[in-house]
């Protein structure tokens, strides 16, 4: 398990702590609390199995496990809270506008769960947040892929420990502290890839999805950028192979001069003959 620590790079995390009408003074008060910062962080548990049996409230106020999303693809989670006008904001804007650039559509070949973390927030706070969002992603038919969740704490807890999101809540600015990511799982619920910050390139997370379906979905193309990629948990991004970059320059390498050969032996034949 590596430990992402996120609390004091940048103004993101800061930007966190303004939520539920907060004021610009309560955000300076928050920065002078290290104690409670320090508790913000990812720890990454890669290939972890998040518990699936969790209950929760989908945005139509029904009672769902976590499981049901889950079994045929893999799964989008983003953990923030709804009342929250800045850092959740972003997450959820700029995870929308990546998925508008992948070819990939919610509801057939991935999905995405968002799972509020604040347990007095309800399912209308959550309908309220997948209109505004389908209505973003602007593909018709992709209804059935966006899930907004609410729940109790204790099952809010077992799942943010599951994926080690670790966030503090503090009674005096009556705000959290957390970090910004999302989190891509297996078709069973397994933990495959982190995303840091509030903008998402596209190519990681086209790989990404398609490395944690296993090469369910994707091309051909994928699967060579898969070769000459790979994911880096310390960035949580995708970056150069060298080592199968070098591999598959060889190989191609071998491959041409072997077609070059071919045809010379061919010509040679074909000039012998006439």
């Amino acid at each position: 398990m590596s430990v992402i620590t996120l609390g004091l790079s940048g103004p993101a995390l800061a930007q966190g702590w303004i939520g539920r009408g907060a004021k610009p003074e309560a955000d300076r008060a928050a920065t002078e609390q290290p104690g409670l910062l320090s508790k913000i962080r990812i720890d990454q548990k890669l290939d972890e199995q998040v518990p699936l049996d969790l209950p929760f409230v989908d945005e139509h106020g029904r009672a769902v496990t976590l499981g049901q999303y889950f079994g045929t693809r893999p799964v989008v989670l983003a953990l923030v809270y709804y009342e929250c006008p800045m850092l959740c904001t972003q997450v959820l804007n700029g995870l929308t506008s990546v998925l508008t650039v992948l070819k990939f559509d919610a509801g057939r070949e991935f999905d995405v769960v968002a799972v509020s973390f604040d347990p007095g927030e309800t399912a209308g706070l959550a309908r309220d947040k997948k209109r505004n969002y389908l209505g973003r992603y602007g593909r018709p038919g992709t209804d059935a892929g966006w899930h907004f969740l609410t729940g109790k704490q204790t099952a809010i807890d077992r799942l943010t420990d599951a994926v080690g999101f670790r966030y503090a809540y503090d009674e005096k600015t009556d705000q959290y502290a957390h970090a910004a990511t999302i989190i891509v799982l297996t078709p069973q619920g397994r933990v495959s890839r982190y995303f840091y910050g509030i903008e998402y390139a596209p190519r990681d997370l086209r790989l990404g999805l398609v490395e944690a379906s296993e090469n369910r979905i994707g091309s051909v193309v994928d699967q060579a950028l898969l070769l000459c990629y790979h994911y880096d948990p310390s960035e949580g991004k995708y970056g150069v192979a060298i080592i199968n970059v070098i591999r598959l320059i060889g190989l191609l390498t071998i491959a041409g001069v072997g077609v070059f050969i071919v045809a010379a032996l061919r010509r040679e034949r074909r000039q012998a003959h006439a």
